[in-house]
């Protein structure tokens, strides 16, 4: 078994007391001296910075990028511009999910993918095994650093570094040969928080200026290093969604509650189309639902949920919320059973706690 690799930036959460874990084969840190809840209030309240250097980046190019990409994503890349960027699961021709990736339109001919860490080689594969015509792939994993600078104060730091006028940059909008510190970078309004912030790219020689660079202008802000396990807990909060925990190969994005995001009606066939059709007609066993607990348990992966003793699905994913101080969770449950009781039972080590059905996402910024 080979042994996890280090980001750039592996011996910067050392010397700031990271307690480091392997997380799909990185030494990443799971958390800070100052504790998750903390972080996950720093990231609501200030600014936090996190090192994502181990998502995976994958360049589409050529005359038929377009229509490629439209063959393997499920929403219509078709409506995206320019400098935008665009959520799509990418699926299997039986529905179930590949991975969730995002896509960087710098023209109809250069894209730049940004895939999740652990599924970068399955996912490089599949892209490979469904090329046609004119397209170039790349993976540029190994070459990349990718800092997340996530909460309120994220503009007011960054704009330090850069010339560029970050008030211009819209929400899932980026530039692609902006200098910061010094280092020619991607920088992207987008985050897995919740929060507004901003997602750096650079190759991997200039990281360590970039880090250092935002981590002395951040210093007047409070800016405080945030880890895998806040990173969890704040995307729960804002009901996003995980690979392996909200999808799978088993789990499709219907399921998921991704409708928006599945272009069903698109006029170019793409993986998956016909299944997700004939499923979405048919009605799903399983839906996913937020879960709001009632008394004092926490909510795991997988553990069952009930209604009058009958298991009707489970928790994909739960936690304590610090934002909402409360215990909250994600789960896929029986669609029609749900619609008779907004009550069920979470099954913590044989025991059952009281929970309500909610709605998603339990955070929304500015509310």
């Amino acid at each position: 078994m080979s042994k996890p690799k280090k980001t750039p930036f592996y011996d910067k959460h050392v010397a700031l007391n990271g307690k480091i874990v392997d997380y799909n084969g990185w030494f990443l840190p799971v958390q800070f001296s100052q504790g998750l809840v903390e972080e996950v209030h720093d990231t609501r309240k200030r600014a936090t910075i996190f090192d994502v250097s181990h998502m995976g980046e994958v360049t589409v190019e050529g005359k038929d990028a377009e229509a490629y990409l439209q063959k393997i994503l499920t929403n219509d890349v078709s409506k995206l511009k320019d400098n935008a960027i665009m959520y799509s699961p990418v699926c299997y021709p039986e529905g179930g999910v590949v991975d969730d990736i995002l896509i960087y339109r710098f023209n109809s001919e250069y894209y730049f993918l940004v895939v999740n860490a652990a599924n970068t080689d399955k996912d490089f594969d599949w892209f490979q095994e469904n090329t046609f015509g004119d397209v170039k792939l790349q993976n540029l994993s190994p070459e990349y650093a990718q800092i997340a600078l996530q909460g309120p104060n994220s503009q007011e730091i960054l704009q330090e570094l850069t010339g560029v006028k970050l008030a211009d940059i819209k929400f899932y909008r980026f530039l692609g040969d902006v200098s910061v510190a010094g280092v020619n970078s991607i920088v992207s309004r987008t985050g897995y928080t919740g929060e507004d912030g901003f997602e750096v790219y650079c190759k991997n020689e200039g990281a360590l200026n970039v880090w250092d660079a935002v981590w002395e202008a951040g210093q007047k802000k409070d800016l405080r290093p945030a880890g895998l396990g806040a990173r969890d807990v704040l995307r729960l909060e804002a009901s996003l969604p995980l690979y392996g925990h909200e999808l799978s190969k088993e789990l499709n994005p219907l399921q998921a509650g991704l409708d928006r995001f599945v272009a069903l009606d698109k006029d170019v066939p793409f993986n998956g189309q016909g299944a997700l059709k004939q499923q979405k007609e048919e009605g799903f066993s399983k839906k996913l639902f937020g879960l709001e607990m009632l008394e004092r348990g926490v909510p795991r992966e997988n553990y069952p949920v009930k209604v009058d003793e009958k298991e009707i699905g489970w928790i994909s994913s739960g936690s304590y919320s610090p934002t909402l101080d409360k215990f909250i969770a994600m789960g896929f449950l029986d669609p029609e059973i749900m619609k008779q009781t907004e009550e069920v039972s979470v099954l913590i080590r044989k025991r059952s706690y009281r929970a309500r059905i909610t709605k998603m996402p339990f955070y929304r910024r500015g509310k």
